[in-house]
Formats: C-alpha cells, structure tokens, sequence
C-alpha cells in the first residue's frame, strides 16, 4: 500500500511491568509502522529509553504516548538511546531542548552524524557502492532521486553528554541498569540490563519477530560483530525482553538462536552460489531474497547481502574480483 495511503498509527502507552512503560510510537515505513521508546521510573520523574522519529507531528505522538503512561514530556530527567538510528534517537535534540534532561549515547555514532553533516557526499557513496554491486542505472536513478527528496527524520545531530558504554550506570525505581555494547545492527548498538529482574532493552539487536539489519560500511565486520553481541547477550539470561520494535517476549535464548540459525542459512546459501560462478552482489540478492526483493525493500537488503559477503571475506571464504560490478567468487582453498 503506498505511504500516503496507509492509515498512519497513533502513540500509544501501556505498563509492561511495575515502572515500565512501553511507549508505541508511529513510523512512515511499509512493513514497519512503529518502533517502541521505554519509560523507566525514576524518583520523580522517568529515565526515556530512545524516542522514535523525527517528521511533523511526532513529538505530539511521543506525548501522547506518554500521557497514556501517566506522564509529560517535562517527567523526562534523562534520555537514553540504545543507538543512532533515526527512529531512535531522532527527537532526541528536541527532548534536550524540552526539559534540559543529559542525552546519553554509545560515542560511536558516525553512521548517523556523517550523513547528517554532509547528505551528499552520502548519497554520492551509496550510489557508487550501488552501481560497483551491480545495481542497474535506471532503477538506481530512481532510487537516489526518492532519497534526496526524504525527510532526514532527525531534528538535529544529537550531542550525547556522556558515552553509553560499559561501567556505565542508569538509575531507576527498579534498580540499576547495566549497559552491554553490541554492535552489528549498528556501530553505536547497545543493550540495557537489569539483572535483578533479568530485564533486557534490547534496542534493535533482538526483536520478537526474527528480522536482520546490519549498517554497512562504519566498521570491517558487521555480521561477525553481530554474532559476538548473541554471544553477550546470551550469556545475561534475560527472561523479558523488551525490544525496539513488537510486544515484549519471554523466550529470549530461543530469540538468540534463531537468529543465529538465520544468519547460518543465509551465509550457506551464499556460500553455495559464489561457488558456482563469479557473481554480484544485486544478482546475489535477487537469488536469495527473491520476490521479497523489491523496490521498497532492495535497500535494505542489498546492504544485508554486502555485510554478508564482507563477512565471508574476513573469514577468507570469498573472495571480490575486480571490475564494475565487481563480482565475488569462492577464496580457492576455502
């Protein structure tokens, strides 16, 4: 259904568990009509685990949201992104501005401030890593023509005002809250832990619904990295999750695995086809993916694929030819 079609969400707050609330925010993208910021009690006021979006009217959602929980913008005393995705972090300058609360945020967040900085030489780059992967002219001159005219959907570069990252605290009514880096969904992921309840804000890296995403080109080694993160994360024992997108799950080690299985197949079946013949990377997407591999869709998944094919490199698995495209074989030996 097209963008405008599609009858848009409302925000929405609900208590998950005694001082949690999950608030369910809007978003404008097919397939995912919205992502969930977290309130945590704290003293008189909340800690505001990530925000949704920034676009016209999404502050008024958050608000919302927010006084379906019980409280105002103004309750916010700090905010926490688990990482620099726009619809987690991006209202985050306007909350800032709002009710003065301290942003804190993983200091590794160039995947969003580079593109934020300069959308350009962006969108420039992700051109030519279109047209060397093998991506057709015509289709790609749509697609960089639909980028340049969408909104950024951040209200400003946020400027955290201290580094998430581990030994680092967050205080709530529930008690403490541990802060585990795990990247792979994104350079700057992190997840949140309370082990007295066996919490877990699991941002982005473990959803309810099994859906990879790894930001390609900010680091050598997504896939690997994001393999390590189920290690880490595995090894907590959750028994929630309350996760960036979807309703709150209790099987989390099962999550774990089944992610770990879906990257198993995905690398296999590429495996297999670099294996018959040199290929690109487009035509590697297209094999794999299939009809979901669509104009709505071909972004994300091609980037999933190059992750993959990176991956397969570092392990010295695959090996990239040159020329444009360029195409990938299987490493002779491997």
């Amino acid at each position: 259904m097209a963008r405008s079609a599609r009858r848009r969400e409302l925000g929405r707050g609900e208590r998950v568990v005694p001082g949690v609330w999950r608030l369910r925010l809007p978003l404008p993208w097919p397939g995912v009509p919205h992502c969930n910021a977290w309130a945590l009690a704290a003293g008189d006021g909340i800690v505001l685990v990530d925000t949704g979006m920034h676009e016209p009217g999404s502050l008024a959602q958050l608000e919302r949201a927010l006084k379906l929980a019980g409280f105002e913008l103004e309750d916010v005393r700090l905010l926490v992104c688990t990482h620099a995705h726009a619809d987690h972090c991006g209202q985050a300058t306007t909350i800032v501005q709002r009710t003065g609360c301290e942003l804190w945020m993983h200091p590794n967040h160039a995947h969003l401030s580079r593109r934020a900085v300069d959308p350009e030489q962006t969108l420039a780059r992700r051109v030519e890593i279109a047209r060397q992967s093998g991506v057709p002219d015509e289709p790609l001159r749509a697609w960089a023509i639909e980028r340049r005219a969408q909104e950024p959907w951040i209200a400003g570069i946020p400027a955290p005002d201290r580094d998430l990252v581990p030994g680092v605290t967050i205080h709530s009514d529930l008690g403490p809250w541990t802060v585990h880096e795990t990247p792979g969904h994104a350079p700057s992921h992190v997840c949140l832990h309370q082990a007295d309840r066996r919490l877990l804000l699991s941002g982005d890296h473990l959803l309810g619904r099994v859906s990879l995403f790894f930001d390609f080109g900010f680091s050598p080694d997504p896939v690997g990295e994001f393999l390590d993160s189920l290690e880490q994360v595995d090894a907590l024992d959750a028994r929630l999750a309350l996760s960036g997108h979807g309703r709150p799950f209790a099987d989390v080690r099962a999550h774990v695995e089944a992610n770990r299985a879906l990257v198993r197949r995905r690398l296999h079946v590429i495996r297999v086809a670099i294996a018959e013949s040199p290929i690109t990377a487009y035509e590697l997407a297209l094999r794999v993916y299939g009809s979901t591999f669509a104009s709505e869709t071909a972004t994300w998944l091609l980037t999933k694929m190059l992750c993959y094919l990176t991956h397969l490199e570092a392990a010295g698995e695959a090996l990239r030819l040159p020329g444009r495209p360029e195409r990938w074989t299987t490493r002779q030996g491997s």
